[in-house]
């Protein structure tokens, strides 16, 4: 089974995925994803799940969903739970059983003596702020602890008194002993574990010490004989310790990190604080706002897994920038829904018409499609009557050139109805439009008017049946394409105003039992999707614009 709608598009690591399956260097791919459990996640994640997911079922391997949960301060289950949930909407499923981190807490312990054995590891006293000190900078060279020599008797005692909780938080840490003077600072004898009183989602009060990031994620890579592990280029001068702690162990396999670019998508953020910033701060109502970057949000607001997935696909895995337009996604989203999205028909900003010669058991309803391409999606009528709703935006008395909407005096053609002709307008004391009187041409249902031609077509819904709904308007978050990249401003500063209009309108009767995450097409207006949370079926209809029928920023917005 391929992850993908369409042909894989090659790049430099699936060269080197070949080039391993033909040596023989492995015969079977194993991946990783590898999420910590402090946030939700956003479509820079979906980038990589996607990748190593992908990868792991275009070349029939497997790939692992593990945790990484060695900072518990942060860390939740609901966290957890929620990444989950979105790798499965994205629709993959892990290897076996979900892995966390800790599972190797008591190996990595074990690890962590065998480097003090071999005289490869010390306990420090410095203070954090004294390491920093003598690290060195990236022109000078670092200078050793004064611990840095103790004995591996004295090494093994204070690690286990590390472990029995003698000692405060912050007074001791684990370091690995590699090489001070490195031009790589990673090398500079890293912190490999620090005292930490702090509550573990999953191992409770068990450990008061915690394995740090670098050490830990090389050996779970190993114990899961992981073949190549993926990440994104800022673990690109970690690889060295990386490579170096699984060199000095016996581990059962060697993994090979490769480092591609993080996505970077115009028009929104993906740094997980100021994400939280968002929430905290309440500029969007949540983790699931559908104008967040989130995955959670995206679902929320409609956009597809397929969409997604091919989105993933066309910006491609390299070591260069990968700095892609939100026109780019949205344009993804827009082509999934053309085939998958029934359409009916909404009205946003409702105008009333009276139809001055409609003729109640003469005047017809008819049926319609629900997709002109999909036959097998079925058909519903569609009624009308004496009183119909049209948009605000489909009159005007002032017509610009080509216009070919109603004006006084002008005609349209109502979709799937009649030609319709303008005959009145009404307006209240401040002189604002509040009613056309129309009337329309009974020869004209499902064929075309005698001897004219109607250029404009405009939809509309029958005032007597269509069903009240809230209609939530979205748009970017941001109305500039970097939004943090003015370091002297905060990001916060550039939230467009306009990301969100919730309206009254009105939509067809077809629509009444809608399920919650159910697509249309509004015809005219755009792709819709009834909210997962508050729309009720059968009840009050609540839906998300998912994205306009075509791209409205134009260039010199972006």
């Amino acid at each position: 089974m391929s992850s993908h709608t369409q042909a894989p598009i090659p790049h430099f690591i699936r060269n080197i995925i070949e080039a391993d399956l033909a040596s023989g260097k492995h015969t079977d791919i194993v991946t990783r994803f590898p999420p910590e459990p402090n946030g939700y996640l956003h479509i820079g994640h979906a980038k990589s799940i996607c990748l190593n997911f992908g990868l792991a079922l275009d070349y029939q391997g497997h790939c692992n969903l593990r945790f990484d949960d060695t900072n518990p301060e942060k860390e939740s289950e609901e966290y957890a739970r929620a990444i989950q949930e979105d790798v499965q909407w994205l629709g993959f499923q892990w290897h076996g059983e979900v892995r966390w981190a800790s599972d190797y807490f008591e190996q990595l312990y074990g690890f962590a003596v065998e480097l003090i054995k071999q005289g490869k590891a010390y306990v420090d006293d410095l203070s954090a702020e004294e390491m920093r000190e003598y690290r060195g900078t990236l022109t000078h060279p670092g200078k050793p602890s004064p611990y840095r020599e103790r004995s591996v008797a004295e090494n093994l005692d204070l690690f286990q008194r590390m472990r029995a909780g003698e000692f405060v938080d912050g007074a001791k840490v684990l370091r690995a002993k590699i090489d001070m003077a490195s031009g790589n600072i990673n090398l500079r004898d890293p912190a490999i574990y620090r005292i930490r009183r702090a509550h573990h989602i999953r191992t409770g009060d068990v450990w008061c010490i915690y394995p740090m990031y670098d050490y830990t994620h090389c050996i779970s890579d190993a114990l899961e004989c992981i073949t190549h592990s993926l990440c994104t280029l800022e673990f690109e001068d970690h690889r060295p310790l990386y490579d170096w702690v699984l060199d000095q162990l016996a581990v059962p396999s060697h993994p090979r990190q490769i480092e591609f670019s993080r996505l970077e998508l115009r028009y929104t953020i993906t740094s997980k604080r100021k994400l939280l910033q968002l929430v905290t701060e309440q500029h969007v109502s949540g983790w699931d706002d559908p104008r967040m970057p989130t995955i959670i949000g995206m679902r929320r607001r409609g956009y597809t897994p397929q969409g997604i997935r091919e989105f993933t696909r066309r910006i491609g895995i390299s070591k260069s920038e990968n700095v892609v337009d939100m026109a780019v996604l949205e344009g993804c989203i827009r082509e999934d829904l053309e085939a998958r999205a029934a359409r009916v028909m909404a009205v946003v900003k409702p105008l009333k018409v009276t139809i001055s010669n409609f003729v109640a058991g003469e005047s017809q309803s008819r049926e319609a499609g629900f997709h002109p391409e999909h036959p097998e999606f079925g058909s519903r009528m569609v009624p009308f009557s004496k009183e119909i709703w049209i948009e605000v935006d489909d009159f005007t008395e002032n017509p610009p050139a080509g216009w070919q909407r109603l004006t006084p005096g002008g005609e349209v053609r109502l979709r799937y109805s009649y030609v319709m002709r303008c005959d009145e307008v009404v307006k209240d004391v401040a002189g604002n439009v509040i009613e056309l009187r129309c009337s329309i041409d009974q020869d004209t249902l499902g064929k075309n008017p005698a001897g004219r031609k109607v250029k404009g077509v405009i939809h509309w819904l029958s005032a007597e049946h269509a069903l009240p709904a809230e209609i939530r308007l979205y748009d970017r978050l941001f109305t500039v394409p970097e939004p943090d990249s003015d370091k002297t401003r905060d990001f916060c500063e550039f939230i467009n105003p306009a990301s969100l209009t919730v309206v009254q309108g009105w939509v067809e009767p077809a629509v009444r039992d809608a399920a919650p995450e159910t697509h249309y097409q509004f015809e005219r207006l755009g792709y819709f999707c009834t909210d997962r949370h508050e729309h009720q079926s059968g009840g009050k209809l609540t839906f998300n614009r998912t994205v306009t029928l075509k791209d409205s920023w134009t260039k010199d917005q972006g």
